[in-house]
């Protein structure tokens, strides 16, 4: 049974408790039985209850079991785009299941994490390396033409981008909060090269459904947030 770190991660996750509650790891048991194969698959809850444990993290502030939560919710919405919308689930799952702000190889310790837990789970080979690929897609966010399942994962991830000025603010202040061992000039210069990246890319959203409701609005909230650290 997958308990142990992330490969490379020296930090055990935490018993800090899911604040979603049961809910959250009923959406995980029944995707994971799902996309389980063979005659005896393993019992699902160790390992949602361990993905819960990992969100739960004291170190999140925007990376938690929230930002899952509305990533799957997003995905839900987009599903109709993707090739296989269960991969896409599994991906949003394990996408910031390991998360240490101070590193910059999150994605693919998480990418390795879904290879391990998921091959152990009975998740079907093919399907698991899907997941792992998505995973390492959040790095940049830009898949490539005709990637449906990286077009809705994306998606499904920036959406907080295109929120109301005030959960945009906070979700802005969430992301400092985690940042906050790094200087303000570092973090200032940091997060605006993260913010021209996005804003360099030719959409922001890749799915119809998903550049129609917050292509513009999102544009506008990280121009302004760039300009703002500029003051």
């Amino acid at each position: 049974m997958v308990t142990m770190p992330a490969p490379g991660d020296n930090q055990p996750a935490t018993s800090a408790p899911e604040p979603a509650g049961p809910p959250l790891l009923d959406r995980w048991t029944v995707l994971l039985v799902r996309c389980q194969s063979g005659t005896a698959p393993p019992d699902p809850v160790p390992y949602g209850m361990n993905l819960l444990e990992r969100w739960g993290e004291p170190q999140r502030r925007y990376h938690t079991a929230a930002h899952l939560t509305a990533v799957l919710d997003r995905t839900d919405e987009l599903a109709d785009h993707a090739d296989d919308p269960d991969a896409v689930r599994l991906a949003a799952w394990f996408h910031d299941a390991v998360y240490r702000p101070e590193r910059s190889e999150n994605e693919e310790r998480s990418a390795r994490l879904a290879q391990v837990a998921l091959t152990e789970a009975g998740v079907e080979a093919g399907r698991v390396e899907e997941v792992a690929r998505l995973v390492r897609l959040t790095v940049t966010h830009d898949p490539h033409a005709g990637d449906r399942n990286g077009e809705v994962l994306c998606d499904a991830d920036l959406a907080v981008l295109a929120g109301t000025p005030a959960e945009y603010a906070a979700y802005a202040a969430a992301v400092r909060e985690e940042y906050g061992f790094v200087p303000d000039d570092a973090f200032r210069e940091g997060r605006a090269a993260v913010l021209r990246q996005l804003l360099g890319l030719p959409r922001l959203f890749r799915t119809e459904t998903g550049y129609a409701r917050w292509e513009e609005t999102a544009r506008h909230n990280v121009g302004t947030e760039l300009e703002l650290l500029a003051v």
